[in-house]
């Protein structure tokens, strides 16, 4: 029997354009796609029922990986500079000594390696303290994430924001590796500063115009955390981003050079009860207007979850035989949970409704898997 359910707006009745997310929802994504959320034990409970402490509980979180790497000392690294001197340093710039005459003044220019403090690391981190600051609504972690950022300066970190891509190919090693939790809480909480406007109010364009492909990323990096988060310590494997191998008896020479790969979303599988569910999120209206009727399911997902689901049969993983299919997309005006079973795998299309409350949200997310095959969450 058909399962349509009208979105509850009573609640939001400043959301009237169907199709549009509202910033304090991306928030909780954002807190879901990332590592941190992962650390969190009975907190993250209390947060997910109310959203607006988000902002929050993450800068204290990267307050406290910051005053727990003060205590144990920021990382150093070399940093190239170039500099006038009064005695030779590294190695001699000629072209830049001979340009400035600085012979005549006793005076070379050097470039050389320095032991520094003032890595972009560094920077970054005391930079996403600074704006962080700016959105938290309590006033002794605002003033907390301030001194904080008073005391990085004084150590001799630079105002200069270092920028994502220049911490991005920052490598940790052994000996900075506790570093990492501090830059992921910095992540967080820049994507947590950039929108400063009243929950509800401000919205974010939705992708089916493809001008937001990061958010089809998030949502689908979100859902795989929750349910990494949600069914851990239990009877489920989670994987995310699993490649599929085609099962192959015979090809050309050439056929490797073009043959599509297969790569999942997320992949969920319960050892006790022998059941396995690929999950594909999708960022857009579970359904389009067709040639002969006004709404249909995307002909091209059916047949992609499809391939998925049959290629895997007669390998040597016996979850392959038992598995079903799960599309996951945001609700545009109704919920949806269809679901139709075809050559003995069932394919299930599901929406989540990112406009409810962040509690719906979880309780919606947990109810789709459950409706899917995945039992006895709670």
């Amino acid at each position: 029997m058909p399962v349509e359910e009208e979105i509850p707006t009573e609640s939001f009745d400043d959301i009237k354009q169907i199709g549009k997310i509202p910033v304090r929802n991306l928030w909780l994504l954002m807190l879901y796609a990332s590592d941190i959320y992962r650390e969190l034990d009975a907190a993250n409970i209390a947060v997910e029922e109310n959203p607006d402490d988000i902002p929050d509980l993450v800068a204290e979180m990267l307050c406290r990986r910051v005053e727990h790497r003060i205590q144990r000392n920021l990382s150093y690294s070399y940093q190239s500079r170039d500099a006038v001197l009064s005695r030779v340093r590294g190695r001699i710039d000629l072209l830049g000594t001979e340009r400035g005459r600085l012979l005549e003044r006793g005076k070379i220019a050097c470039r050389f390696d320095e032991l520094t403090i003032d890595t972009p690391r560094n920077r970054y981190v005391r930079a996403a303290l600074e704006a962080i600051s700016q959105v938290v609504k309590r006033k002794d972690l605002a003033h907390r994430c301030r001194s904080l950022d008073i005391r990085l300066r004084r150590m001799g970190v630079s105002q200069i924001r270092s920028s994502r891509s220049e911490v991005s190919v920052d490598r940790f090693g052994r000996h900075d590796a506790e570093d990492k939790p501090m830059v992921t809480a910095a992540h967080l909480a820049f994507n947590l500063a950039l929108p400063t406007e009243s929950k509800g109010i401000r919205q974010l364009l939705s992708t089916e115009r493809d001008n937001l492909p990061w958010l089809r990323k998030l949502f689908e990096k979100g859902v795989a955390g929750f349910y990494s988060t949600v069914l851990s310590n239990r009877c489920y494997r989670v994987s995310a981003g699993r490649m599929l191998k085609w099962q192959i008896r015979d090809k050309s020479s050439g056929m490797d050079k073009i043959l599509p790969s297969m790569k999942t979303d997320i992949i969920i599988d319960n050892t006790d009860l022998g059941y396995r569910i690929v999950i594909d999120t999708k960022f857009n209206s579970v359904v389009t207007s067709g040639w002969y009727r006004d709404e249909t399911l995307r002909s091209g997902y059916l047949y992609q979850m499809y391939a998925y689901l049959r290629s895997q049969e007669g390998s040597d993983d016996p979850l392959n035989e038992n598995a079903g299919g799960l599309f996951i997309h945001p609700s545009i005006g109704k919920d949806v949970n269809e679901y139709v079973v075809i050559d003995n795998h069932k394919i299930q299309f599901a929406t989540v409704n990112l406009e409810a409350t962040a509690s719906d949200i979880r309780n919606r997310l947990l109810y789709i898997i459950e409706s899917a095959g995945i039992k006895n969450i709670a």
